[in-house]
């Protein structure tokens, strides 16, 4: 009798369960000889990689897969060397689990502090790119997590290689092959399985696109560690340095179009507006972004006219709103609006202004003086992030180790009794 996509579920959580009470407790070195020894294997692997990536490319070819996805998908060895380095990083990390903070004695006489621990069982949801294979995993094993792996059904001969080399390195270094699976079956109702099993998984991480992640938030029953937009804003303030202004804002927006940090949105002060817009539109148009203003952006610069939905639209694209606004406060109104609480800078030399911005806007990271295309974990020394969480509940913005940890209370005591 062929086993259920149900039951192979049920069986994989009950395993990854079993596996993380195992994996909460291993030593900081046994980790690390785990990620090292992966990265040995992946190493030794290299033609195995790229033959069974290269039956994903066939496939994905035949399926009319786009250039952008295809690419996406491939791996290069460059692309493997980042995913061995990747693992040696995340050795290097220093280890959250067990750390404990604040100890202080009451006057009781007991002490009170709290102890980082890990979540349990994670899953993650992905789509095309099997080098998220390695970045999850690693983060997952660091911190003491088991992990169930479910990616995109365009790379799964990509992630069986990468999981075999995964399962390699844990068994050198004595822990459950099972603290880290790759889902095996490419069909659809296991994602369904996956996130409404909450006596074997603690928390869902979905990666991918706004459909997918709506698609989670929507149906789990486990709780979602997620952000579903990337609206970023750069406001030009009044005091300015606008030759500053200028080259943050250009990165912002052109160092690379699709990541969840390129500025969507460039918010100026009526009072520059004159003065900075048309070098600012001049650097964007030579780079070939499409402009679309406001009607005072028109009246300064050649731009498509922005419609509302501009405002909220987060293009991944060499596309660019802009808005002119009289002043902060409008600035900080239409953040907290149209933004999808992610990534938002000021560039400005007032003190007051930035501290007013950096407390009054809602996102999950706030810059002064700094292109949004920084929100991510290696710039933030987390060494590697799975993921960006707009959410308000344990983490928010960037994901590294200590994200997929929790804290409990730690209470010491030599025999006090409560009177």
């Amino acid at each position: 009798m062929t086993e259920s996509v149900l039951d192979y579920m049920t069986r994989l959580g009950r395993a990854a369960r079993d596996a993380s009470r195992v994996i909460a407790q291993a030593s900081t070195a046994q980790k690390n000889r785990a990620l090292l020894a992966a990265a040995a294997a992946l190493d030794a692997a290299r033609d195995e990689l790229a033959a069974a990536n290269q039956k994903d490319l066939d496939q994905g070819k035949a399926n009319d897969l786009e250039p952008a996805l295809l690419d996406r998908l491939a791996l290069t060895p460059a692309r493997i060397d980042s995913m061995i380095e990747g693992l040696r990083q995340v050795a290097a990390l220093p280890d959250p689990v067990g750390a404990i903070r604040d100890m202080s004695y009451r006057p009781s006489g007991i002490q009170i502090g709290k102890m980082r621990v890990p979540l349990g069982v994670i899953g993650i949801i992905y789509e095309s790119r099997p080098n998220v294979t390695i970045d999850a995993a690693s983060l997952c094993l660091k911190s003491g997590n088991a992990t169930i792996l479910r990616g995109g059904s365009e790379a799964i001969h990509s992630n069986r290689a990468i999981a075999a080399c995964i399962r390699q390195g844990l068994a050198e270094a004595g822990l459950p092959d099972t603290a880290v699976q790759v889902v095996d079956t490419t069909d659809r109702a296991a994602v369904g399985a996956l996130i409404a099993m909450p006596e074997f998984v603690d928390v869902i991480v979905p990666r991918g696109g706004k459909g997918l992640i709506e698609r989670i938030s929507r149906d789990a029953r486990v709780p979602v560690i997620k952000h579903l937009d990337g609206i970023c804003h750069v406001y030009v303030d009044a005091l300015a340095d606008l030759e500053k202004a200028r080259s943050i804002a250009f990165n912002a927006k052109c160092y690379r179009y699709g990541i969840c940090g390129a500025m969507e949105t460039l918010l100026v002060d009526q009072a520059v507006a004159a003065a900075f817009l048309p070098a600012m539109a001049q650097m964007f148009v030579e780079k070939g972004v499409e402009l679309r203003g406001c009607e005072r952006t028109r009246a300064l610069i050649q731009a498509e006219p922005a419609k509302e939905e501009d405002w909220s639209t987060e293009y991944l694209a060499a596309i660019l709103s802009i808005r002119v606004v009289d002043g902060l406060d409008e600035a900080i109104a239409h953040i907290n609006r149209y933004g999808s609480h992610h990534t938002d800078s000021i560039v400005t030399e007032h003190q007051g202004h930035a501290r007013r911005f950096l407390a009054e806007v809602d996102s999950s990271s706030v810059m002064l003086n700094t292109p949004t295309c920084f929100a991510d974990g290696f710039e933030y020394g987390l060494g590697a992030e799975i993921g960006i969480s707009t959410d308000k509940l344990h983490a928010r913005g960037p994901v590294g180790l200590e994200g997929l940890t929790c804290e409990k209370y730690v209470v010491i005591g030599d025999g006090q009794l409560r009177g």
